[in-house]
C-alpha cells in the first residue's frame, strides 16, 4: 500500500473527523480509507485515531503525527507545483493563532471574503492570547502585533499593517475623576493593564517638552483584551486598546479618547510562520489577502 497516499488519507480523515467524508473527498470507499489509516498504524506500531460508530478523534500520538505530516504534505504540494508550473488550489484547515482583539467585525469580514474566494479552506483559530509554539503545536500561522526585535528570530515575520492603539475611558469614569488635559493629569489614574505592559503602571510618553513619565495606578491586569475592554466600559479605569476594538464605542459615546494627540502609539501586525522554503497555498494566499487589506483600520493619530 502506498504510504504517501496513506498519509494524505490520514490527514484528511483527521481534519474532517470522518472516514466517510474523507473517502468522499478523495474518491475512495470508506473501507479503503480505513485500510490506509490502519496501514500507517501498523507501520508505526501505534494507534493514530480513536474510532467509534459516530465519532473519530486523534490520539495524542496521532495529533503529533498529524501536525508534522500535514506541514510536510503542504510543502510537497508546493514543491510539485513549482516544478510542474501548476497552481495549487488552497484547501484544508488553516490553523491560526491571533490576539484576542482580532475578533472584530472587520477581520471577520476579511475572513468571510477570503472563504468566499477559497471555499475549500477552513479556519481553526486560537484566540487565547498566549504565544504558541507554531511548530510543536501544529500552527500554520500566527498574527502578532509587536516590534521586529521581540519576534522569534527562528520564524519568518511579514509585516501586514499598522494597528493604532489609544487610551480610552468611559464617560462615567472621566466625569468622576476628571478629564486629563495634559500628561501630568494622568498621574494616579486607574489603569486596566495588558499583561505585556510594565506591571507597575509607570509609562513614558513623548510630551510637548520631551519624554515624560506618568505613574498610573493599576487596578486590573489581564492577557485578555476583551476583559479589559468590558471593565473600561463599566467605568473601572483607563485602558490602551486597538482602534478595532474601540471605534464603535467611541462613535456611540460609550468610550472617550484620552489625550489622543499625545498618548497614542501604533504596532505593526505581523504574519509569523515557520521558516519553510515552500509555503502551503492556504497560508500564502491568506497572508497575501491580509496584506492587500493593509488600510483596513486607521493607525494611531488618525480620526476614527
Amino acid at each position: 500500500m502506498d504510504t504517501l497516499t496513506s498519509l494524505r488519507v490520514f490527514c484528511t480523515v483527521a481534519e474532517l473527523k470522518s472516514f466517510t467524508a474523507a473517502a468522499d473527498r478523495l474518491g475512495l470507499s470508506p473501507a479503503m480509507a480505513s485500510k490506509h489509516v490502519m496501514h500507517l498504524e501498523s507501520r508505526l506500531g501505534t494507534r493514530l485515531l480513536n474510532r467509534t460508530s459516530r465519532h473519530v478523534s486523534m490520539t495524542e500520538t496521532g495529533m503529533l503525527y498529524f501536525n508534522q505530516t500535514r506541514q510536510m504534505l503542504d510543502g510537497l504540494d508546493e514543491v510539485e507545483a513549482a516544478v510542474s508550473n501548476v497552481t495549487v488550489t488552497p484547501r484544508g484547515t488553516l490553523k491560526l493563532s491571533a490576539p484576542v482583539w482580532i475578533a472584530n467585525t472587520l477581520i471577520a469580514r476579511v475572513m468571510a471574503d477570503y472563504h468566499q474566494r477559497y471555499p475549500d479552506v477552513r479556519f481553526d483559530i486560537d484566540l487565547s492570547g498566549r504565544i504558541v509554539n507554531l511548530v510543536d503545536e501544529g500552527f500554520d500561522l500566527a498574527l502578532r502585533a509587536t516590534t521586529p526585535e521581540r519576534l522569534d528570530p527562528s520564524l519568518i515575520a511579514r509585516p501586514l499593517m499598522e494597528v493604532g492603539f489609544h487610551l480610552v475611558g468611559a464617560p462615567a469614569y472621566l466625569s468622576r475623576t476628571g478629564r486629563p488635559l495634559e500628561l501630568a493629569d494622568l498621574n494616579g489614574h486607574s489603569l486596566l493593564l495588558y499583561s505585556g505592559i510594565n506591571a507597575n503602571g509607570s509609562l513614558t510618553f513623548k510630551g510637548p517638552k520631551g519624554p515624560e513619565t506618568v505613574n498610573f495606578r493599576p487596578v486590573m491586569q489581564s492577557e485578555n483584551e476583551n476583559m479589559l475592554h468590558l471593565a473600561a466600559l463599566e467605568g473601572m479605569g483607563l485602558v490602551f486598546l486597538p482602534v478595532w476594538m474601540t471605534q464603535t464605542d467611541i462613535a456611540e459615546s460609550r468610550l472617550e479618547l484620552v489625550l489622543p494627540d499625545t498618548v497614542t502609539f501604533s504596532a505593526t501586525l505581523h504574519a509569523v510562520y515557520p521558516s519553510r522554503k515552500y509555503l502551503s497555498a492556504k497560508v500564502r494566499t491568506f497572508i497575501d489577502f491580509l496584506a492587500s487589506r493593509k488600510n483596513l483600520c486607521p493607525s494611531a493619530g488618525e480620526d476614527n
